[in-house]
């Protein structure tokens, strides 16, 4: 039954991470990063502290009296995320809902399973899997014969993408105008692999989540606490990258230009970031019910690329491709999907 509820929060934090860029596509008049910076605040410093306020009994003592190097570290997990996460929302931006978060959470699911057991090998830790014992122990080579499919499937669905674009080259130029091969997957790998800091936040963070516990917290919300330290390392990284652009591309006045509708654009990026957080939410009760921090992270990565791709469909992004652009496409995600099967199945055993 614990399991089964830890699928289901999974799942519902899974399909509000994949839906989440939907209402950006509400938003008009504004440059990206205006409202990706307007979406940030709620995500990442607004709508945390309200969470952890209504489930952790005194969480900001939590955060007072927690060891300096313990939020410094979970801190530093949360900037080099933040990149991740920006990167994250160009990948959709340049690849489009189904193919953008594919690539971009396949990676991060390969690198989410391989790079922790490689740190436990220069680092030892009890309890902690290396990688030279990933190699000795059949679920071990499980989860690596995962991540090898995985980057399988990651290289044929950037084919569909080299498909796609040749076949928007001629004969659809009114379709999708930002879509960029190039950009897109550049952005995608880096996003990918700097994604996975997330689930490392919260591991060095869970000693804060252990005292929400201990001061009566449900251990369903324990990570709300650990959140709000690692959604600010998030925070600041976003923040000065969005400002920059905005004083770069002189988009800094899409907050004040009464010429835009500034109230529906507000209100369409601020359900966006909710909808952001509220992944995180879910996963930390879907985490505390599974007990394994690489399974919940790659049934997190499985649920967010099934929404995303529902999303792409109804989108129509692939509407006008030739057979040949959409079958490729269908095999590059049935891959990826049966690699976090398999990696799941290994990090189990």
């Amino acid at each position: 039954m614990e399991s089964l509820l830890g699928i289901i929060f999974h799942s519902i934090g899974g399909f509000s991470s994949g839906s989440f860029y939907m209402p950006f596509k509400k938003v008009k008049d504004w440059a990206w990063e205006s409202y990706w910076l307007v979406g940030g605040f709620f995500s990442w410093l607004i709508v945390p502290p309200i969470a952890a306020y209504l489930t952790i009994p005194n969480f900001t003592e939590i955060i007072i009296t927690a060891s300096p190097a313990i939020k410094t570290f979970t801190f530093s997990m949360g900037l080099i995320w933040g990149i991740g996460g920006l990167t994250y929302g160009l990948g959709v931006r340049y690849l489009g809902m189904s193919l953008g978060n594919s690539i971009t959470l396949g990676f991060c699911s390969a690198f989410g399973a391989l790079v922790p057991s490689i740190y436990y090998d220069f680092n030892p830790a009890e309890g902690k899997i290396s990688f030279s014992h990933m190699l000795s122990n059949s679920g071990g080579q499980l989860v690596l014969l995962g991540v090898a499919v995985c980057l399988l499937g990651i290289a044929i669905s950037g084919k569909a993408g080299m498909l796609k674009e040749k076949d928007f080259a001629t004969g659809h130029e009114d379709k999708d105008k930002d879509f960029s091969l190039a950009k897109g997957l550049t952005v995608a790998v880096i996003s990918g692999i700097l994604s996975s800091f997330f689930n490392y936040g919260i591991e060095a963070g869970k000693p804060m989540a252990e005292q929400a516990v201990i001061n009566g917290c449900n251990p369903l919300f324990q990570n709300n606490v650990t959140y709000i330290v690692l959604l600010w390392g998030g925070l600041t990284t976003n923040f000065i990258w969005c400002l920059y652009l905005n004083f770069k591309n002189k988009s800094i006045g899409d907050y004040f230009n009464v010429a835009t509708p500034i109230t529906k654009n507000i209100l369409y990026s601020a359900l966006a970031g909710t909808m952001w957080f509220l992944q995180f939410f879910f996963y930390g009760m879907g985490e505390s019910k599974l007990g394994n921090g690489a399974s919940s992270w790659i049934l997190h990565m499985a649920t967010i690329i099934l929404t995303a791709n529902f999303w792409g469909f109804y989108l129509k992004e692939w509407k006008g491709v030739s057979k040949k652009t959409f079958s490729t496409f269908i095999w590059g995600i049935g891959l990826i999907m049966l690699s976090i099967v398999l990696v799941g199945i290994g990090n189990s055993l």
